[in-house]
């Protein structure tokens, strides 16, 4: 078969690989489409390797159809349509994947839409509602509402009840990510975040969960406004590993500083988040109150030019890879 690898000048080359062969958990399923994750760009560079055990090539979020199934497999069969989760190898025709990383694609979902699913969806949701502890009726702040993941996390916190404030760069950008439905939206250009997260807190709307990939100085700034007993979780740090962080309201107001990442949770955690999203996101997907955001979609031959517009921090929504036709 063939996958993308990355050659000696880190160029992007769909290459020939061996063929996977399958335990006897696991099932084969032919890859129709793959999304991409910022976590491909550190892969690529050398900082984020696969976990041992899987492919070299990036890759973590993928759909497509069961072509073969291991003999301890009870729940999928041969010509089943699933998206998956993925510790790496998307980026190619097949793919080997243990049964329980495996979800159905929702009623009226196409394979593009399917693959933009798993990573983005069982990130949002572990750091809102697992992590977070997020309720209907309570603000989530989620910074940086133009990634691919702002546009997953922002319409399942709507969903699920909340009231959401998101942060960019510019008032462009604010129009482009308007559909997405947050209720505040800050321009961190031109308007201090803490700031406005104080003048909340005043308003008696104050955070009660934010699901942060930036941090940097605003982290610090922002968490004495947070609502008692608070949840700040850090999933990334584009803006900064350092902050200056006032400990007294972190104890007056019994908050809590949570660092999160999924890519190092155990399998059967994986397994279990994904079990949650079948049954509680699955449903609202399916009913149309929620829907995958796709910024782009392009060939799989094509993967430096994907690679490019995550680069350059262009698009709303995810950019996802065909690699054959439905």
């Amino acid at each position: 078969m063939k996958a993308i690898l990355v050659d000696k000048d880190k160029n992007l080359v769909w290459s020939d690989v061996a063929d996977p062969i399958i335990k006897d958990d696991e099932v084969l399923v032919k890859i129709y489409a793959a999304a991409l994750n910022r976590a491909d760009l550190l892969q690529r560079e050398g900082k984020y390797p696969s976990p041992a055990g899987c492919p070299e090539w990036m890759g973590l979020e993928i759909a497509g159809v069961i072509t073969e199934v291991g003999k301890n497999v009870t729940d999928w069969k041969v010509g089943d349509k699933v998206c998956a989760l993925l510790g790496g190898g998307g980026y190619a025709e097949y793919v080997a994947v243990k049964y329980d990383m495996l979800m159905p694609i929702p009623k009226g979902l196409s394979f593009v839409e399917a693959a933009s699913l798993p990573e983005a969806y069982a990130t949002s949701y572990l750091n809102l509602f697992i992590e977070g502890h997020l309720k209907a009726g309570q603000t989530a702040f989620i910074p940086a509402g133009a990634s691919g993941l702002a546009s997953v996390a922002i319409p399942m916190a709507k969903a699920f009840g909340a009231r959401v404030i998101t942060s960019v760069l510019s008032d462009e950008i604010k129009e482009k990510i308007a559909h997405l439905g947050a209720d505040v939206v800050i321009n961190s250009t031109t308007e201090d975040v803490a700031e406005i997260l104080s003048n909340e807190e005043k308003n008696g709307t104050p955070v009660a969960v934010s699901m942060d990939c930036l941090c940097g100085e605003t982290l610090g700034k922002s968490l004495p406004y947070m609502a008692r007993g608070g949840y700040w979780v850090v999933i990334s740090t584009l803006a900064g590993v350092e902050t200056n962080l006032q400990i007294r309201p972190l104890l007056t107001k019994g908050l809590h500083l949570v660092g999160s990442m999924l890519r190092n949770r155990t399998p059967e955690f994986k397994a279990y988040i994904l079990s949650e999203l079948v049954k509680n996101v699955w449903p609202k997907i399916e009913c149309g109150e929620m829907k995958p955001s796709i910024y782009k979609v392009l060939p799989i031959t094509m993967a430096e030019e994907a690679h490019a517009i995550l680069q350059r921090g262009e698009n709303v929504g995810k950019v996802v890879l065909t690699v054959c036709e439905e």
